[in-house]
């Protein structure tokens, strides 16, 4: 049978898709071009910020395992450079950005020097998130195991959502004895001009950390390069787990956690994130909390380093605020955290924020604690923070500018893909 040909009508609708299609990608273009010139233009003035405010460092003990908690880079730097350089056996560690300047110096000079007197290294960094780094900077020590997340895979050509990850976890495990993890990425301008969140481990449960680390590099990090001995705990301590996001086999549990904790909060949930473009479920589950009377509080950059997911996460701001969530906008720095407390009793630190990228997409690990003394820290740090915040009011943000609005209005459709 002879196949219709398609008819007048048909052909004209399939053009006006097309052209529609065009034009609203044109449209999305122009905005977006217009947020980076005018983000652009601010960040002159962001230049000359004062500096803000930092809460220090906590401590806490949960069973056998001593956790420090770092909101200032240049204190973090200083001990996990002194667990390098004291390394005597085996040293991991993993990171999304790796700065070529004096912070960045350090760290590979220090992890050569254990190199050179017979430490066993292993590095992992994502080569897309480090493009403007010479890449002769990435080389080391030759007894050193490097992993080079590839920006370009044969994956790619599959076209699934575990080909589009990224690895954006920052780990450092040495002689199984000290773990950190946190937001914290490695370079100059984090150690003294970001507010960022980071923990270290000490005891038992630094074995979650290092098999966060170790899972992964023998699974997933293919090539000439050892795999790692797996080992066993010891003791099993319930209260801190490493929660891993793993693209390569589709497993994504933190935003099970963020979703399971949101849902059991009677009293309060405290947000802290530097990225935040949560999905229809997450962001119904803090309205319905809120709705049902706890005190949920989300701590925001006023401005970030990324103005594209600025602008994404302004679009949530009005159904949060109608329904009683309290939005915190960060002042004077960017604030890189991605923690939340909930109730006194449950935590999370790590590397995940709450967008696509992060819950469905990159490599990412969590921890999630609970534990009231813990708790307590995360609270008095939350506290503190929400001090050099500016609180945004239902009746400030429905009278910012109309071409505010549009532009919210316009990009709405790129969500999915941050």
């Amino acid at each position: 049978m002879d196949q219709a040909l398609p008819t007048p009508a048909v052909e004209a609708a399939k053009k006006t898709v097309l052209r529609t299609a065009v034009a609203v990608t044109a449209l999305q273009g122009s905005v977006i071009t217009g947020l980076v010139v005018w983000d652009a233009i601010k960040r002159r003035s962001r230049s000359k910020r004062p500096g803000f405010p930092h809460p220090g460092s906590f401590h806490s003990s949960i069973g056998e395992s001593n956790i420090k908690l770092y909101t200032f880079g240049a204190d973090l730097y200083a001990d996990m450079l002194e667990s390098i350089r004291g390394a005597k056996k085996q040293i991991f560690i993993e990171t999304f950005i790796w700065k070529n300047d004096e912070a960045g110096l350090q760290f590979k000079d220090a992890l050569n020097e254990a190199a050179e007197r017979g430490v066993e290294v292993y590095i992992v960094y994502d080569v897309f998130a480090n493009l403007v780094v010479p890449g002769s900077f990435f080389t080391f020590h030759p007894a050193i195991h490097v992993y080079r997340f590839p920006m370009f895979r044969p994956s790619l050509l599959l076209g699934t959502i575990r080909s589009t990850s990224l690895d954006h976890r920052k780990l450092l495990i040495v002689d199984d004895e000290t773990g950190f993890v946190g937001g914290y990425n490695i370079g100059s301008l984090y150690a003294t001009e970001w507010r960022d969140t980071h923990l270290r481990v000490t005891g038992t449960s630094v074995w979650d950390i290092r098999n966060a680390f170790v899972s992964v590099w023998n699974r997933q990090f293919p090539g000439r390069n050892p795999k790692i001995p797996h080992t066993t705990p010891g003791t099993w301590e319930s209260r801190i787990r490493a929660i891993n996001n793993i693209p390569a086999s589709l497993v994504y549990p933190i935003r099970g956690i963020y979703l399971d904790a949101i849902g059991r909060a009677e009293k309060h949930i405290y947000i802290t994130m530097a990225y935040f473009i949560p999905d229809q479920q997450i962001l119904r589950a803090l309205l319905e909390a809120s709705e049902r009377g706890v005190d949920v509080r989300v701590i925001l950059p006023r401005d970030s380093n990324h103005v594209l997911s600025d602008w994404l996460s302004r679009g949530f701001y009005r159904s949060l605020l109608d329904s009683g969530v309290r939005i915190l906008l960060y002042r004077n720095a960017m604030i890189h955290a991605k923690t939340a407390t909930i109730d006194g009793q449950w935590s999370t630190i790590g590397t995940a924020n709450i967008d696509r990228l992060s819950l469905t997409g990159n490599y990412e690990t969590n921890l999630e604690i609970h534990d009231e003394a813990f708790a307590t820290n995360m609270e008095d740090v939350f506290d503190f923070d929400s001090r050099n915040s500016h609180e945004l009011t239902l009746e400030e943000w429905s009278t910012r500018p109309w071409i505010a609005r549009f532009s919210e209005s316009v990009i709405i459709p790129l969500r999915p893909f941050l």
